[in-house]
């Protein structure tokens, strides 16, 4: 950093190795299954996304598998008349036809400047008509695990909440790119997407998706899931979700307390033996214990909570 530049006002965490391996687990472990995650074919990986620009992805299978079906290759498809090509863009209500038009002259050009074969990087994709560097970077990903970090709204949304990183696009593109495993563009960019899609939506999803990064995330602790896209606060006022972040974040900084020590800091009105007490703060943590983010040490007189490590 030269002397005219400003230190960043985020961070990422210290131990990001453990950050990549809880997402890849549990993108690996349980994700939505759509065909075209089935298969590294350039060709289908870039039919998928043209089709995902202005269409819900559950919508997009059945037109998918039918558009491989008809012009299963960049040869059948730059021979297709584009008339046809259009037609069906238009029958499937996949948005603007000029896409389809795009996408026959990509194939056109696969195989009369390439061949018959896709170029492998995101800059080279981008020759290609109508590939743009988001589309050029998603082929290079999927079709040939060479792409870069991948940085779409939902991404945005996941690294603002998550480690606090500022609204700004080179903010967002250097963190993702510092925290993409070496050589694994293809899992780590399916899986942060997958992680924006079904947990950390605009209303988030943090405890029902199992969301792997609770344990670091500040949005989580803190009880704010204001994003770019989401200007004011989603409701969350005493719900079990607020309180179970406040417990996260309380132990990330104390690393252990004891049960009444830790229940007077999450909320309170808290009371060893009312409603809001520690019958109450045991059920919480069990149930943080059971999803691997606390450890309760039962043995200790009286039991101790602490970070899972």
């Amino acid at each position: 950093m030269t002397d005219t530049e400003a230190a960043p006002t985020w961070s990422l965490p210290d131990d990001r190795d453990s950050v990549r391996d809880a997402l890849i687990d549990w993108y690996e472990a349980d994700h939505r299954e759509f065909p075209w995650r089935r298969t590294d074919d350039p060709y289908a990986i870039l039919v998928s996304e043209v089709m995902s620009q202005q269409t819900q992805l559950d919508r997009v299978v059945e037109a998918w598998e039918a558009f491989l079906e008809r012009w299963p290759s960049t040869t059948e498809l730059a021979a297709a008349d584009r008339a046809d090509v259009v037609g069906f863009w238009t029958d499937h209500s996949l948005g603007y036809n000029n896409r389809a038009k795009y996408l026959h002259e990509a194939a056109g050009q696969i195989e009369s400047d390439y061949d018959g074969r896709f170029p492998e990087s995101p800059d080279e994709l981008q020759e290609l008509m109508g590939v743009g560097p988001y589309t050029a970077n998603a082929v290079a990903s999927f079709a040939f695990n060479n792409g870069d970090a991948v940085v779409d709204t939902n991404v945005k949304r996941v690294l603002y909440r998550a480690f606090d990183v500022p609204d700004d696009d080179s903010a967002f593109e250097d963190a993702a790119a510092d925290l993409m495993p070496a050589d694994r563009s293809r899992v780590w960019n399916n899986a942060i997407m997958e992680l924006g899609g079904v947990a950390c939506e605009q209303t988030p999803s943090c405890d029902e998706a199992g969301c792997p990064w609770r344990e670091w995330c500040s949005a989580y602790a803190s009880g704010d899931f204001t994003a770019p896209d989401v200007p004011t606060q989603p409701s969350f006022e005493g719900s079990r979700r607020q309180f179970r972040g406040r417990v996260i974040g309380t132990l990330r900084e104390y690393d252990e307390l004891e049960l009444d020590t830790l229940g007077h800091r999450v909320r309170v009105d808290y009371a060893p033996n009312g409603e809001y007490g520690r019958e109450w703060l045991r059920g919480l943590l069990t149930d943080l214990e059971a999803d691997g983010l606390v450890e309760l040490d039962r043995n200790a007189e009286p039991v101790v909570a602490r970070l899972r490590r």
